[in-house]
C-alpha cells in the first residue's frame, strides 16, 4: 500500500473546479443507450464514441479522472494510444470499474448485492499495469415496502469494504458507491432516513477492515423524492437533507465526496450540485462523476455520424464546463441559456 499514490491520486481527482467522467457503462448498457439513438452497439462503434469523449479538446480543465470499463481501458485513441495513456497524457487520472454487477441477494425478494470480489485482488494488479490509478464499485439500494432490510445493507457494506481494502494493498484509490435508487414513490424523508441507514452501515464496515478513510472517495446518491412520487423536492430541501447527512455519516478525514447524477435530468444534477456546493463550513470538497448527466447532449448529438463529432464534443464540453462550475457552486441557469 503506497500511501502517498494514494494521496496523490485522491488530491488530483478532487482538484478544485474539476470532475469525473464515469464512461464505465457495462456492454449491455452501452446496448441500450446505442438502440435508443439507433447506432449499432459493436465494440468499433463503443471505441468511436468513447474516442470522442476523451479527445474532446481542454476537456482536461473540467475533467480530472475517468472510470473506465474492461473494454475500455483495452482499447486505444485514434493514433494508437492506449486510453489509459492517452489520458494521463492530459493530466487526467484512468480509473476503473472493477464490480462485477448487482445481482439478486437470496432469500430478501426486490434486493440486490454486487458481486466481483473472486479474484478480484489479481485483477487490480492488472489494471494497475493497464495504467489503472483508482477503481469503482457500486451497490444498489432499493426504497420499498418493508426495503432495504438489514440483511441487504449489511451484505453490501462488506462487499464495498473488502473492495476497498483490496484496492488499497494495491495502491489504487477506491471509490465506493452506496446508491440508494431514485426508482420508486417514496418521500425525501424516506430517502434521507435510507442514506444515512445505508452510509451509517458502509463506514462501520470500511472501520472493520481496515480501511484508511483518508484514501477513499465516496460517490454519493443524492437525498431526493422518488421519482414517482407526488410531491418532488426543490433544489434547496436537496441540497439541505443531502449534506445534512453526509455530515452525520461521512469522517471530515475523507479527502472528499463526488455525486452520481442517478437518473435525474442534466440541469437538474447540475443544480443540485451547485446548492450544495455552494454551502459554508462543508469539511470536504464536493464534485460530480456524471455518466449520462454529462453524456447525453453528446450521445444525442453524435448518433453514430462522423460529420457530428465535432458538434458533439461541443455539447459534451459545455455540460462538463456547467458542472465544473457548480462543483464551486458559481453555475446558474442563464449559463444554459441557447445551450442543449
Amino acid at each position: 500500500m503506497n500511501h502517498s499514490m494514494l494521496a496523490n491520486t485522491a488530491a488530483t481527482l478532487m482538484t478544485t473546479g474539476k470532475g469525473l467522467l464515469a464512461a464505465d457503462e457495462s456492454s449491455a448498457t452501452a446496448d441500450r443507450r446505442f438502440k435508443a439513438i439507433g447506432v449499432e452497439s459493436t465494440a468499433a462503434n463503443r471505441r468511436a464514441y468513447r474516442n470522442l469523449l476523451f479527445t474532446t479538446p481542454n476537456i482536461e480543465r473540467f475533467i480530472s479522472g475517468v472510470i473506465l470499463f474492461d473494454e475500455t481501458i483495452r482499447q486505444a485513441a485514434d493514433g494508437g494510444v492506449p486510453f489509459a495513456d492517452y489520458l494521463a497524457g492530459k493530466g487526467i487520472v484512468p480509473g476503473i470499474k472493477v464490480d462485477g454487477g448487482a445481482k439478486d441477494l437470496a432469500l430478501c425478494p426486490g434486493e440486490k448485492v454486487t458481486e466481483g470480489l473472486d479474484g478480484l485482488r489479481e485483477r487490480l494488479a492488472d489494471y494497475f499495469k493497464l495504467g489503472a490509478r483508482f477503481a469503482k464499485w457500486r451497490a444498489v439500494i432499493t426504497i420499498g415496502r418493508n426495503i432495504p432490510t438489514r440483511t441487504c445493507l449489511e451484505a453490501n457494506a462488506h462487499a464495498l469494504s473488502r473492495y476497498a481494502a483490496l484496492c488499497q494493498e494495491a495502491s489504487i484509490l477506491p471509490i465506493i458507491e452506496p446508491e440508494v435508487l431514485l426508482d420508486g414513490d417514496h418521500t425525501i424523508e424516506r430517502c434521507e432516513e435510507v442514506t444515512e441507514m445505508t452510509l451509517r452501515a458502509t463506514y462501520r464496515a470500511l472501520a472493520m477492515h481496515r480501511v484508511s478513510v483518508e484514501h477513499v472517495i465516496l460517490k454519493a446518491s443524492m437525498v431526493l423524492s422518488g421519482k414517482d412520487c407526488a410531491r418532488t423536492a426543490g433544489v434547496e430541501e436537496v441540497a439541505e437533507r443531502t449534506v445534512r447527512v453526509l455530515k452525520r455519516t461521512v469522517p471530515a478525514a475523507q479527502p472528499g465526496v463526488v455525486f452520481l447524477s442517478g437518473g435525474q435530468s442534466d440541469l437538474d444534477a447540475t443544480a443540485h450540485l451547485n446548492a450544495m456546493a455552494a454551502m459554508k463550513g462543508l469539511p470536504w470538497p464536493l464534485s460530480f462523476s456524471y455518466s449520462r448527466a454529462l453524456q447525453n447532449p453528446a450521445l444525442e448529438t453524435w448518433k453514430g455520424r462522423a460529420e457530428q463529432v465535432r458538434s458533439a464534443q461541443i455539447a459534451f464540453h459545455h455540460r462538463a464546463h456547467m458542472n465544473a462550475l457548480a462543483s464551486m457552486g458559481k453555475w446558474h441557469p442563464e449559463l444554459e441559456v441557447g445551450r442543449g
